[in-house]
C-alpha cells in the first residue's frame, strides 16, 4: 500500500485554531465500518450511542511544558531543545531547533540547567545529557519550560528562537491542550491525545450513571505519534516507540469485557494502539502491570484483537494516524467519511471535531 493512497486535500481554514466551548459542543461524525453509513451529530449526543457494559478506554497522560529555550555556550545563539522522551538517568531524546548541531554541543538554559548534545540518532533526534534528572529537572523544565502546539495551529511567535518544531503556547491554550482526566501523577506527553478534549466532567458522569464503564491507561504521547511517514511502502516505515502504562486491574477489566461480549471503545489512537499492543504481549505482563515501550504500528490488513470502536478526531493526511483508522474502518468508509465532514465544513485536526468508528 502506498503512502500517497492517504492522501487528501484540505482547505486551511477548516483547521481548527480554538476549541469549541463547551468541549462537548463539538461535531460528531457517526461511521459504521459494517454497512459504511455516516451520520452527523454532536459530542454531546455519543451518549445516545454507548451503552451500558461498554467499556471506554482513555489515556491519561498529562502534557509537559517540553520546549526548551537555550544558548550555545561557545557562542551565545539560542537554541531550541524539544524534549521527546527520557531514555536514561539525564539522557533525553530531543529534537534540536536551529543550526550547528552536532556531538558535543554544549547548551546553556535558564536557572542552572545545562545539556550537552551526546549523539546523532541518524532519525532526526538527537541524544542530549542533562546536568540534573529525576524530580529536579522536571521541576524545573515545569517552571522554564514552554508547552508547545502542533504547527498548524497558529499562535503569535513571541520568541527569536521559535522554530517549526513548535509553537507558543498562550494561557488559555495551556488550559485547552490537555484533557479535563489527564493525571497529575502521569505527566510525560510532549503533544495531548487529543480525542479526549472532548469529554466534559458533566459528559463522564452521564455516561457512569448509564452504565458505561471507564477504564485508564498512560501512552505518553512522543514522536511516534506524530513523526511523518517518508516511505512510499508504507510497510517500510518504523515507528519511534513510545512509553506505555497499564495496571494489572484495567487489564484484567478489559479481558473480562471482552469475554462476556461487551465492547471496548478506544478514546483517540493512542488508547487503541496501546491496548493492542498490550494484548499483543500479554504473555509479558509481569509485576500486576504492563510497564515498557511500544511501537505498534496499525494499517490496514491489521486484524484488531480487542478494540471493536474509537472515538476519535479527524487526521492529517499521510500519517500513520489516518493509516490506523483506516485499518479500522475500511479505507472506503474512511474516504466516504471524510469526504462528507469536507463538503459539510467540519473543523480538523487536535482541536477539530471528532468521529465515532462503531
Amino acid at each position: 500500500m502506498k503512502l500517497s493512497d492517504f492522501d487528501y486535500k484540505l482547505p486551511k481554514k477548516l483547521i481548527a485554531q480554538t476549541p469549541i466551548k463547551p468541549r462537548d459542543h463539538s461535531r460528531l461524525i457517526l461511521l459504521n465500518k459494517k454497512t459504511g453509513k455516516v451520520k452527523h451529530r454532536h459530542f454531546y449526543d455519543i451518549i445516545n450511542y454507548l451503552h451500558s457494559g461498554d467499556v471506554l478506554v482513555l489515556n491519561n497522560t498529562k502534557v509537559f511544558p517540553a520546549r526548551l529555550i537555550g544558548e550555545k555556550k561557545l557562542t551565545g545563539g539560542k537554541i531550541e531543545v524539544f524534549l521527546l522522551q527520557k531514555i536514561k538517568g539525564n539522557l533525553w531524546q530531543c529534537l534540536l531547533g536551529g543550526h550547528g548541531r552536532r556531538a558535543g554541543l554544549e547548551i546553556k538554559f535558564k536557572q542552572g540547567l545545562e545539556g550537552q548534545a551526546v549523539k546523532d540518532n541518524q532519525d532526526g533526534t538527537w541524544g542530549v545529557e542533562f546536568n540534573m534528572s529525576g524530580r529536579k529537572f522536571m521541576m524545573l523544565v515545569e517552571k522554564i519550560g514552554q508547552t508547545p502546539l502542533p504547527p498548524y495551529i497558529k499562535r503569535q511567535q513571541n520568541c527569536p528562537a521559535a522554530s517549526r518544531l513548535s509553537r507558543l503556547f498562550p494561557g488559555q491554550d495551556k488550559r485547552d491542550y490537555q484533557t479535563v482526566y489527564a493525571n497529575e501523577k502521569k505527566i510525560g506527553s510532549v503533544a495531548a491525545p487529543t480525542a479526549g478534549f472532548h469529554f466534559t466532567p458533566k459528559l463522564i458522569k452521564r455516561l457512569k450513571n448509564k452504565g458505561v464503564q471507564f477504564e485508564f491507561i498512560t501512552l505518553h504521547v512522543g514522536l511516534g505519534t506524530f513523526a511523518p511517514v517518508k516511505a512510499d511502502d508504507i510497510t517500510k516505515h518504523k515507528m519511534h516507540a513510545e512509553w506505555v502504562e497499564v495496571n494489572q486491574p484495567v487489564i484484567n477489566n478489559i479481558i473480562k469485557a471482552k469475554k462476556e461480549g461487551r465492547r471496548i471503545i478506544a478514546v483517540g489512537t493512542t488508547s487503541l494502539r496501546t491496548i493492542e499492543a498490550v494484548f499483543n504481549k500479554k504473555a509479558k505482563i509481569k509485576n500486576k502491570k504492563f510497564a515498557g515501550w511500544v511501537n505498534i504500528f496499525i494499517y490496514p490488513g491489521y486484524k484488531f484483537k480487542m478494540v471493536e470502536a474509537l472515538i476519535t478526531n479527524f487526521h492529517l493526511p499521510r500519517s500513520t494516524l489516518l493509516m490506523l483508522v483506516s485499518a479500522l474502518a475500511g479505507k472506503k468508509n474512511i474516504n466516504k467519511a471524510y469526504g462528507s465532514a469536507l463538503k459539510n465544513k467540519y473543523r480538523f485536526y487536535s482541536y477539530g471535531d471528532a468521529m465515532l468508528i462503531y
